[in-house]
């Protein structure tokens, strides 16, 4: 727009030839003919020339872009994203819709395989291959918070592929409402021993209590509505709140926006996480996979603070109420073993001693173990299983039955559930259970873990591949391993050089 002003003030004005105007300016004259014949042009209407000029020379010269193509999205860009959106419509019909890439995750995958392109390109370019259009997006009123003043938990579901299988979990998800610093649990129910354990965990991590929680009307917070707007908080939340000392808020019903802290991060976590990743070997490596991007998201920098939620919970850190020693979070319960030594909890079945069949024991049940006690004994202790009708055995519960009924060893379920014992059974004990049973009697009694009994087995094939024998295994077992290795080995040299001396007697001879 300058450069226009100045070629009307120099021709109208200074009655300058296009030529020399031209040679000033370092302008085509193609642009200058162009200029002054649309203000020529102007003049011969009905405005006052006064008007045309001053309108002619405020208003930004207009361009004839035509359609152009766009230089940043290349064929290279456009393949990627649509193998992306791909993707995506797996996740859709694998069930995974909560977990697919948004259009800001996509820009992120494009700039970290290097390819530079801008938001908005990307936006249009899914909107036309989409067939969508822009929506008018909601409008929200900005909070203040106090530091260290409330916290808001909320529950996610995802779906992950652990060792080929898809299953369900449960996200626990905590978000400060000042610093939006976040954290979160992966847990296999969404129950009242997850939920307290999350809290503890939560509290732990940060070392401190916040003075206010707040929640949905979930099952595990609310036991039940007492008139239109009052809610009775369940046994569990009222031990929480007795042992850590904080207050609760409860939302109203349907009004996730007031807690849109949380309710954000949910979906922003396993998005985030799970969206670009979701095949893991076991759930533990989950855990650590999404604890790092945890780590991630609180160093990164906030849009409306210019600060990371990592900085701004420092300053909130010491306003948090002191943390005590954590909760123990179990349920108890009793139960009766019957004729398999089995307890049975939630349709599952756990194995005990096989002395205690008909008795009563006490059973403690965490979010992942099962403790069984009897008289302040524990007598059983097992991962605990979330699926239906599963057997959860321990071979070492059934010695004392299995001396007196050796031929029952061989297609017993408790052999089964331990795929090694079952294989070195197979491999050395077929003809004589009874010395397998004696091997495990005792590994039981001197606490021989099944790792050392394998590492043990592996050391005895190297220095005697034949007769694989309790009495062998024992003695490596046990107090004098040395002596038993250095024996072997006295053997094995002798056998090796008499053979040695056969080879050479042969050689003369020939």
């Amino acid at each position: 727009m300058y450069t226009k002003q100045e070629i009307i003030i120099r021709s109208h004005r200074e009655g300058k030839s296009q030529r020399r105007i031209s040679h000033e300016l370092q302008i085509s004259r193609k642009t200058i003919r162009k200029y002054i014949e649309d203000y020529e042009n102007l003049q011969k209407g009905s405005m006052k020339p006064e008007t045309v000029l001053s309108t002619y020379l405020s208003s930004p010269p207009v361009y004839n872009v035509g359609i152009r193509s766009k230089v940043r999205l290349t064929k290279e860009i456009q393949s990627v994203i649509d193998i992306l959106l791909e993707e995506n419509d797996k996740k859709v019909q694998q069930g995974m819709r909560k977990q697919i890439l948004k259009k800001i995750d996509i820009l992120q995958l494009l700039h970290e395989q290097g390819l530079e392109i801008g938001y908005t390109t990307v936006c249009n370019y899914i909107c036309e291959k989409r067939g969508k259009s822009v929506v008018s997006k909601e409008t929200f009123i900005r909070q203040q918070y106090q530091p260290g003043s409330s916290c808001e938990f909320d529950w996610g579901e995802i779906k992950l592929n652990i060792g080929g299988q898809v299953s369900r979990f449960q996200l626990a998800v905590f978000t400060s409402s000042y610093s939006n610093y976040r954290y979160a649990v992966i847990f296999k129910r969404q129950d009242t021993l997850a939920f307290m354990e999350s809290h503890v965990s939560f509290f732990e991590h940060i070392g401190g209590v916040y003075h206010q929680m707040v929640y949905d009307n979930m099952r595990v917070a609310v036991a039940k509505f007492i008139g239109k707007h009052e809610k009775e908080p369940t046994q569990a939340l009222l031990q929480m709140k007795g042992h850590y000392q904080f207050s609760h808020r409860f939302c109203n019903v349907y009004s996730g926006n007031e807690k849109g802290h949380v309710e954000r991060s949910v979906e922003y976590i396993r998005r985030k996480a799970f969206g670009f990743k979701s095949d893991f070997a076991n759930i533990e490596e989950a855990g650590k996979y999404l604890e790092s991007i945890i780590i991630r998201i609180n160093q990164a920098k906030q849009q409306l603070t210019g600060r990371t939620a990592m900085e701004m919970f420092a300053d909130e850190k010491k306003l948090l109420w002191q943390y005590k020693e954590p909760l123990a979070c179990s349920d108890t319960v009793q139960l009766r073993v019957d004729k398999y030594a089995t307890i049975s909890y939630c349709t599952n079945r756990y194995s005990v001693s096989d002395k205690l069949v008909g008795c009563f024991v006490d059973v403690k049940v965490f979010s992942d173990t099962l403790e069984a006690y009897n008289q302040n004994k524990l007598v059983g202790s097992h991962q605990r299983d979330y699926g239906k009708h599963q057997w959860i055995i321990s071979i070492e519960h059934y010695l004392d039955t299995l001396r007196q009924k050796p031929g029952a060893l061989y297609g017993s379920v408790a052999l089964t559930c331990s795929p090694y014992l079952k294989k070195l059974y197979l491999q050395y004990y077929t003809e004589t259970p009874r010395d397998f049973i004696d091997l495990l009697h005792y590994c039981r009694q001197n606490k021989i873990s099944a790792e050392n009994l394998e590492t043990t087995v592996s050391r005895l094939v190297e220095l005697c591949t034949k007769g694989i024998t309790t009495e062998k295994l024992m003695a490596l077992l046990g107090n004098k391993p040395r002596e038993v290795v250095k024996q072997m080995a006295v053997i094995n040299q002798t056998v090796y050089m008499a053979q040695e001396q056969l080879k050479q007697i042969t050689a003369l001879m020939n």
